[in-house]
């Protein structure tokens, strides 16, 4: 499915990054994985050693200088770039609104919001040249309702579909596609806090009740979509958002606060 693509994934040290890293090689792709953390280099060795074509680099996907360098480095490795998924992503503040602070949003729209608009802006020149080329950015349900991330979170995600959707047109007729993934709620290093929560009480089982599917989803089947829009086989998938959350965001079920 990715036979010959040179691609790059961000946030690839764990999570859906790492899931979607491991993929894209068993799909044939060559893989440059990109995090700030250190399990970057477990992610590439992991597809190395399995056979396939992998680089790790560590980068701020915040700080444009080192986006620039992380294109520059999928094109010196491969030879050039074909897509990009711009994955990278915290968790917000974790406050109530009242309590954020002019920090916190700054933190989360650095990485959630700019890293991803970066991604786009040092990828799409490379991309455009050829005539080819596909973006994928992961936002959330919670930027498609309410009532399933804090408001910095959902802010932030909100804007990585209205990225999607605009720069879409903007491309138009370049031959180049751009969608963003919204993941309903996955088992990662950003919510393993709440699992670990619900194992201790004995309660795991009940994550993820509120969708239809009546389960959380896992890393690997985002990665899948990710994989997909990232081909050929989704030549006429442009400017979406497409949820892949069990069903959820066919409601987003609101619980009344307990007092």
């Amino acid at each position: 499915m990715l036979t010959g693509k040179r691609i790059i994934i961000t946030g690839a040290g764990s999570g859906i990054g790492r899931a979607t890293s491991l993929l894209a090689a068993g799909y044939g792709a060559q893989v440059l994985c990109v995090d700030l953390a250190d399990g970057v280099y477990d992610t590439a060795a992991q597809i190395t050693g399995s056979g396939g074509e992998a680089e790790a680099m560590q980068a701020d996907v915040a700080d444009e200088a080192q986006v620039a360098a992380y294109v520059d480095r999928c094109i010196q490795e491969f030879g050039g770039v074909d897509g990009i998924y711009a994955n990278a992503g915290v968790g917000g503040g974790g406050k109530p609104m009242l309590e954020l602070t002019v920090e916190d949003w700054q933190r989360t729209l650095a990485v959630n919001t700019v890293g991803v608009f970066l991604a786009v802006k040092h990828t799409v020149p490379h991309l455009t040249r050829r005539g080819n080329g596909s973006i994928v950015c992961t936002a959330s349900v919670a930027g498609l309702r309410a009532n399933a991330g804090g408001v910095d979170y959902s802010a932030s995600k909100a804007a990585v579909v209205s990225i999607a959707q605009t720069v879409a047109y903007q491309l138009y007729g370049s031959g180049v596609r751009i969608n963003a993934i919204c993941p309903g709620l996955i088992e990662t290093g950003m919510t393993r806090p709440a699992f670990e929560r619900a194992r201790a009480r004995g309660t795991v089982d009940r994550i993820g009740q509120l969708n239809p599917t009546a389960r959380y989803g896992e890393p690997a089947e985002i990665g899948e979509m990710a994989c997909f829009l990232l081909s050929d086989r989704a030549s006429y998938v442009n400017g979406q958002a497409l949820p892949v959350d069990g069903g959820l965001s066919a409601s987003h079920p609101w619980m009344f606060p307990r007092q």
